[in-house]
């Protein structure tokens, strides 16, 4: 061996008793087998990569050399018989098959037996017996053959007959053969006749009836049907589905609305005008039965319908009415014409007729001519007074409807003027309908109409409340059309609103400035807020419009002072409406809290107020601290809970004494109804108590609950329960237990070691592991390293290939140049051979 193919694993220290396996490396060698086994299979795969056909040798034991030959052939044979056993081969024709053809066999209906049994005349009619086809069309064979059974033949052998011997004879057998199937089918009719009576009278022996008598007398139970048959009759009286119309888009609809509206209007002001809709029908000119409708006119009817109304006689002319209606005052000038140059014809005529004009006859003429004028106006007079009068109830109630189409408003007044006077149904049409027929849809322009509507009724909305006696259930009626135009507009809703919010935060800080301290807004704010309320989501975390509404609110509440109790009904307004909006979303609302300790503070005597803070707008002392207080036991006892109207506000200075004491008492009794649901509300806060707190402070101790009447104190109870039955959701704060750290000490650590020259500290399993884990990397190494050289010998390969091919391709190239230039040069040599001679 070549010594520098030789590779020496030297080794740092030896170790006695340790035996090496790899001392030296043969690298050459190693690379020269992988490369052969490679070649042998790797390679032998690439090579047939591409192809499909391989053959298999399934022969029996052709591989195996423990049996012999002979063995061999004995078990072939036995499988291939087993193999064959019970299968016969399609195409083997010479096994004993029977071949049918629609279940009958094909031997039998090749033999052509069929027997022509025929039980009619007509069918007979044509057919020829066997014997008569072998006598005519035999060859005369037939005719000398005896035909005898086989007793006859064991007699004497008779002699043959003569042919008009066995012609007799055959026409006597089929006579009697048909005679034979004649008296058959007389009989076989006869028995069933028979069979026929038979069972008639069997049935009605069956089927007979009992008389009325006895059905009476025995109730008989008819079978329930069953729930299935009951199912199916009702399947089948059901209505079969019909295809519906499709659902039209929201353009179609408004398209629809406004043509209905402007269709009602159109009919309102016709009838408004007086116009009679039977009027404009062409009525049946009255014809007489001797008529022959020789001279009708196509274009005019001169005719007059003569009619009755209400017992008087009612002459209409149609195309005059038509005519009145359009052209007015026209038409008159037009008949003076036509009867001026009527006179004027016939005047023409009589002087031609008698030569010469007299003054005399033509004043009479004239005379006679006003006097017909004179008779008709008077006559077209009293029939128009009549029709007036007859429709002067239909046109007062057409100008006292609504109209149908309305304008969009482009100002507050014109839109003022539509509802001033006007119940709150008439308002809630003209409102439908100016949104009906000004549709953002019909025309580019109506959005912006539409957007300037939500502005005018909010508008309209707080001049109703600020009236002296505000229409709140007018304002009620009115969101519903309010809310409609929200949800087609909600970004113009929400700019309109956030301006109304805008201008009350200025007012209010505008107020603190120069006054030094603000006052609750008016009733028409407040509204506003009950509004938002209704027109968007409260629940939202931030939202543009609730978001600065709940500002404003919290405002109020904590820097408008409570002077009056009109303060005190709006501050518990505005604590309704944060309860309100805080109902989903239970956000924490201190100034609520607040108002509410407020509220009940200025319900106790002076003497009383002890154990909490008074927070801002309210204060321990001051003019205004008893605004609750009733003292008056009459008042006390009289006093019933009754809901407190916002309207309230703007007539507590008509009220009496009493009056206003019961609504202090109502006042209260809302606020303890408040405290109950703020209790319910933020129980699950951790710290719900300590909000709490100085409100269950002021019920336990200072509040004077024996004065109250027994309902007052009923609501005291409730909220002071609520309060107290609440558990603690939070659990106070402790060190966390952790375990003692013990000392440190210096005695040694004992540990077991279970095998020299290992890692120190795992128990066997572990050591196991470990080395599945080493091995596992170890053979995950050695087949990465094989895959690469692989893939290295089919790079080589395939590029060996590519040489290969590129090489042939080269040679052939060169070769067909080669004979290119061979040609050229004879060509050219030839060339000048020809050239020279």
């Amino acid at each position: 061996s070549n010594p520098f193919e030789v590779k020496v694993n030297r080794q740092k220290f030896n170790i006695l008793g340790r035996k090496t396996k790899n001392d030296v490396g043969l690298p050459g060698v190693s690379r020269s087998k992988a490369i052969k086994k490679r070649t042998q299979t790797l390679l032998k795969e690439y090579k047939e990569r591409e192809k499909a056909h391989v053959f298999k040798d399934k022969r029996f034991g052709e591989y195996n050399t423990k049996i012999s030959p002979e063995e061999k052939m004995l078990r072939r044979f036995a499988l291939e018989r087993q193999k064959n056993y019970g299968k016969k081969s399609i195409y083997n024709l010479n096994e004993d098959e029977e071949l049918t053809h629609y279940g009958q066999s094909l031997a039998e209906i090749e033999k052509l037996n069929d027997i022509v049994d025929s039980d009619s005349d007509t069918e007979e009619r044509g057919t020829l017996s066997a014997e008569l086809t072998a006598a005519h069309f035999g060859g005369g064979g037939g005719l000398l053959r005896k035909k005898a059974s086989s007793t006859q033949q064991d007699e004497e052998e008779e002699k043959p007959k003569s042919r008009k011997e066995l012609i007799e004879e055959m026409i006597a057998k089929s006579k009697q053969e048909k005679q034979e199937r004649q008296t058959r089918r007389e009989s076989a009719i006869e028995l069933t006749e028979k069979l026929d009576n038979d069972w008639k009278e069997i049935q009605t022996l069956m089927v007979r009836k009992t008389p009325k008598s006895e059905r009476k007398g025995k109730e008989v139970e008819k079978p329930k049907p069953d729930e299935y048959d009951m199912i199916v009759r009702e399947l089948g009286f059901e209505m079969k589905a019909k295809p519906s119309e499709r659902m039209k888009t929201e353009e179609e609809l408004a398209k629809e609305e406004q043509a209905c509206l402007q269709k009602l209007e159109a009919d309102r002001l016709r009838r408004m005008r007086g116009v009679d809709e039977e009027a404009n029908k062409k009525k049946p000119s009255h014809v007489s039965a001797d008529d022959l409708a020789d001279g009708f006119i196509l274009d005019n009817d001169d005719r007059r319908l003569l009619s009755y109304k209400d017992g008087k006689i009612n002459i209409e002319n149609v195309e005059e009415e038509k005519d009145e209606e359009e052209e007015g005052g026209e038409e008159d000038d037009d008949n003076e014409e036509e009867s001026e140059e009527e006179s004027d014809n016939e005047d023409e005529e009589d002087s031609a007729a008698d030569g010469h004009s007299d003054l005399e006859s033509d004043l009479e003429n004239e005379e006679e001519g006003a006097g017909n004028k004179e008779q008709e106006k008077q006559k077209t007079n009293e029939s128009e007074s009549q029709n007036v009068e007859e429709l002067d109830p239909k046109v007062e109630a057409a100008k006292s409807e609504l109209p149908y189409t309305f304008a969009a408003p482009e100002s507050y007044e014109t839109f003022k003027s539509l509802l001033a006077g006007r119940t709150i149904e008439q308002q809630l049409i003209i409102l439908e309908r100016i949104q009906k027929c000004n549709h953002p849809s019909l025309a580019v322009g109506n959005k912006a109409k539409l957007e300037k509507l939500f502005g005018f009724l909010m508008e309209y909305i707080g001049k109703l409340a600020t009236l002296d006696l505000p229409e709140l259930r007018t304002i009620d009626k009115l969101v519903l059309p309010l809310y409609n135009l929200c949800q087609m507009f909600p970004e113009a809703a929400s700019d309109s609103i956030k301006f109304i919010l805008r201008d009350a935060a200025h007012d209010m800080e505008e107020v603190l400035e120069v006054k030094g301290r603000a006052t609750f807004p008016g009733l028409d704010t407040l509204i506003y807020l009950k509004i938002i309320s209704l027109l968007f989501p409260t629940s939202d975390f931030w939202h543009p419009v609730v978001t600065p509404a709940f500002m404003y609110m919290s405002q109020l509440l904590s820097k408008c002072r409570v002077t009056t109790l009109q303060d005190v009904i709006k501050g518990l307004f505005i604590c309704c409406l944060f309860l309100e909006y805080v109902s989903l979303s239970r956000r924490l609302v201190p100034e609520l809290i607040n108002f509410l300790l407020g509220v009940l503070h200025i319900s106790l005597p002076k003497k009383r107020a002890q154990g909490y803070t008074v927070v801002h707008p309210f204060t321990p002392v001051g003019k205004n601290l008893e605004l609750l207080l009733v003292c008056d036991k009459k008042d006390l006892e009289s006093w019933q809970k009754q809901n407190l109207p916002l309207s309230i506000v703007s007539r507590l200075n008509e009220t009496s004494r009493t009056e206003i004491n019961h609504i202090r008492l109502s006042c209260l009794a809302l606020c303890f109804d408040l405290i109950k649901k703020c209790a319910a509300l933020y129980e699950y806060l951790p710290s719900f108590h300590e909000i709490m707190h100085p409100i269950r402070i002021l019920l336990t101790q200072n509040v004077p609950v024996s004065n109250y009447p027994e309902k007052m104190q009923e609501l005291y109870h409730s909220a002071l329960k609520e309060l107290e039955e609440k558990e603690k959701h939070y659990t106070p704060l402790i060190c966390e237990k952790k375990k003692p750290v013990p000392l440190k000490q210096y005695t040694p650590k004992i540990v077991k070691v279970l095998e020299f020259g290992r890692k120190q500290g795992s128990s066997k399993k572990e050591q196991e592991r470990r080395q599945l884990i080493q091995r596992h990397k170890r053979e995950l190494k050695g087949a990465i390293r094989e895959i690469r050289k692989d893939n290295k010998f089919l790079a080589r390969i395939q590029l060996s290939e590519i040489m290969e091919r590129d090489s042939a391709r080269k040679r052939k190239v060169k070769e067909l140049l080669g004979s290119l230039a061979t040609q050229e040069g004879e060509w050219k040599a030839m060339k000048r051979k020809k050239g020279k001679n």
